[in-house]
C-alpha cells in the first residue's frame, strides 16, 4: 500500500494542466473561486477514475478515430495553455482562466490526457488486495482521493500566496517558462503513449 501511495504522490505532484490551472485560479481569483474550481477538478478526476476502472475509457480509446480526435483536441488545448503561460510576460501566469468554476474544472479533467494516464497506471498496477477487486479498488479510490485533495490544496495555496511574494521579473519569467515546458512535455508524452502503445 505504501508503494501505491508513493506512486500516487509522485504522479500527482508533477505539474499538469489541472494543478497549473488551479494555481492560476488561486493567483488571480483567490480562495473562493479556487475552491469552486478545485471541486470541479475533483469531480472530473473521479469521473476519469470511474471511466478507467469500468473500462469505458479503454472501450472509447480502442477506436482509432475516437482516440485520435480526443488526442488532437486535448493536445491542441494543452499547447494553447502552454503558449498562454510561456508568453504571459513578466507576471507569473500559471494558467489564467476566465470565469473558473465547477464546470470548467470538470471539463479540463475530462480532456486531460495526464488524468487518464495516471488512473490507468494506478488502477491497473499496484496489487493491494488481490482477493477482492472491489476492496482493492475501494482502497485505491479512497487513498488516491486523499492524496489528490492534499496535493491540489497545496497548489491552490501556492497560487494564492504567489502574489504576496513580489518576485523579481526574471524569476517570474523563469517560472512561466518551466510551467510551459511541463505542459509541452505532458502533450509529447500523451502523443507518444498513444502512438507507440
Amino acid at each position: 500500500m505504501f508503494a501505491f501511495a508513493f506512486a500516487v504522490f509522485l504522479l500527482l505532484i508533477t505539474p499538469g494542466p489541472g494543478v497549473l490551472s488551479l494555481a492560476g485560479v488561486g493567483t488571480v481569483y483567490g480562495w473562493n473561486k479556487g475552491i469552486q474550481y478545485l471541486a470541479g477538478l475533483w469531480i472530473g478526476n473521479n469521473l476519469v477514475s470511474f471511466a478507467v476502472i469500468s473500462g469505458l475509457a479503454a472501450l472509447l480509446l480502442a477506436d482509432p478515430v475516437v482516440r485520435n480526435v480526443l488526442l488532437f483536441i486535448s493536445a491542441t488545448y494543452l499547447l494553447f495553455l502552454a503558449c498562454k503561460v510561456a508568453f504571459a510576460g513578466s507576471k507569473v501566469a500559471f494558467i489564467h482562466m476566465t470565469a473558473p468554476g465547477v464546470v470548467s474544472g470538470i471539463t479540463l479533467q475530462l480532456i486531460n490526457p495526464k488524468a487518464y494516464a495516471v488512473h490507468t497506471t494506478l488502477f491497473s498496477g499496484f496489487v493491494i488486495y488481490p482477493k477482492s477487486f472491489a476492496i482493492e479498488t475501494g482502497i485505491k479510490v479512497v487513498l488516491s482521493n486523499l492524496i489528490w485533495i492534499l496535493i491540489h490544496f497545496f497548489w491552490l495555496y501556492a497560487g494564492v500566496k504567489v502574489n504576496e511574494l513580489n518576485l523579481q521579473i526574471q524569476t517570474q519569467k523563469l517560472i512561466n517558462s518551466v510551467m510551459a515546458v511541463c505542459l509541452v512535455i505532458v502533450v509529447i508524452l500523451s502523443i507518444w503513449s498513444l502512438l507507440f502503445y
